[in-house]
């Protein structure tokens, strides 16, 4: 799959059902030896100052469950661990 592919693809966290963001608003984190995905880092997010704030989300590359035609399907809870 080619990273323009992932662009569009919405991030759904599976044990809650939320909408994390786009893909395509994320940074990723290479591994400089492998050339791998260790991560996304999903910017902090508010609509027009709003609601409520969080810090950068760190997501796992270990923690993507299922990539499909419109999403991406995270869990972020693995074995009473939560990523962050």
């Amino acid at each position: 799959m080619r990273l323009s592919e992932l662009n569009s693809k919405e991030i759904i966290d599976v044990d809650n059902g939320e909408r994390l963001g786009m893909v395509g608003q994320t940074d990723l984190v290479i591994c400089e030896t492998t050339g791998s995905i260790e991560s996304l880092l999903l910017p902090s997010a508010s609509f027009l100052g709003l609601g409520k704030k969080r810090t950068e989300l760190v997501i796992p590359w270990r923690a993507v469950r299922k990539i499909g035609p419109e999403m991406m399907i995270v869990e972020l809870r693995e074995r009473g661990r939560v990523y962050d």
